[in-house]
């Protein structure tokens, strides 16, 4: 027999009604008692999920890195996503953004969430942090074991645009991409590599670059695409970025230096952000439904018998001009 509420009572020497309360996040405790209840909650191995509660509030949670959504977009798609979800059901949602130095666990009891989404990058002490708030929990564009998720099968969009590089043959292509503690650009870098194998062509490690941390994206991307161009041996005759505003960075450097892109260099992003349309040459991408996965985040969430905890969005590619070279 599992652990019950009875149990937990016990363990923290409080009333049956005060671990519903602490476990339901409702009005009416302590902080101090709050955090005993799920504390001991947390050590008997009881499951929140038994308490069936009904989700009013869900917080939807953001690194401080990701929310200038004028430069990077991505994310105020997904939150959109989030919204329409959660106004279907009757869900309240509220947007917190918090860095690696800041109390998440404080801010956290300000929004009262009974149920928390977490998108993109968060440090694994924030993410275990909020594991131990024995909250309902989603993780959207992020992944840990254990954990509901909601991805993009970005390793396939990697394939998808080496692919349709190899096939304008291409064959020394670069990429550049961020930190791999992000679990998207990990599994992008891991796709780009394994087309080489699937290609039957040697990987040179040397075409493969990471930003310098601690730079604005669009500045990291650009120095990335300098010491492409620098480096000794024949140059890089195509470059798949992370995402597309590091791939724009890298065509306006390569354009700066007079190279005609896709002449002389094809370049190709991921996101499908409006901007890669509207460029010169337009982009080609992997476009991802955006407002999907945050809104697929959202029903796996509130699914109380989910057939898979793990779920893979599919991605498309668009090829524009950037890599394509019109024929005479």
């Amino acid at each position: 027999m599992g652990t019950t509420i009875r149990d937990i009572a016990r363990a923290a020497s409080v009333s049956i009604g005060t671990v519903s309360r602490a476990l339901k996040n409702q009005p009416g405790l302590s902080d101090a008692t709050r955090l005993r209840v799920v504390e001991a909650a947390r050590q008997l191995g009881y499951d929140a999920a038994q308490l069936r509660m009904r989700i009013r509030r869900l917080t939807f949670l953001l690194h401080r890195q990701h929310n200038n959504f004028t430069v990077s977009p991505f994310f105020s798609h997904v939150l959109h996503g989030v919204e329409d979800a959660c106004r279907e059901r009757g869900i309240v949602p509220s947007l917190l953004t918090a860095g690696p130095t800041e109390d998440v666990i404080q801010q956290m009891r300000v929004h009262s969430p009974d149920a928390v989404a977490i998108a993109g990058f968060v440090e694994p002490e924030t993410l275990a942090t909020l594991v131990k708030m024995q909250r309902p929990l989603v993780l959207i564009d992020l992944w840990a074991p254990g954990l509901r998720s909601v991805n993009l099968d970005n390793a396939e969009g990697a394939a998808l645009a080496m692919r349709h590089l190899f096939a304008q043959n291409r064959k020394r292509i670069a990429f550049i991409g961020g930190s791999l503690a992000h679990f998207s650009i990990a599994q992008r870098a891991l796709g780009y590599r394994r087309a080489f194998f699937e290609a039957g062509l040697l990987f040179d490690p040397s075409l493969e670059v990471a930003m310098d941390a601690g730079l604005d994206p669009d500045t990291g991307a650009a120095q990335a695409m300098e010491r492409l161009l620098e480096a000794r041996g024949p140059r890089v005759d195509a470059v798949f970025a992370y995402n597309d505003a590091a791939a724009l960075a890298a065509m306006r450097v390569c354009q700066a230096r007079g190279l005609r892109v896709p002449e002389d260099i094809a370049i190709i992003g991921f996101d499908d952000i409006p901007a890669a349309a509207h460029a010169t040459p337009p982009l080609s991408t992997i476009a991802v439904d955006k407002e999907a996965l945050g809104r697929r985040g959202v029903e796996l969430l509130l699914d109380a018998a989910p057939a898979e905890t793990e779920v893979r969005l599919p991605v498309q590619l668009i090829a524009r001009a950037s890599t394509s070279v019109k024929k005479p």
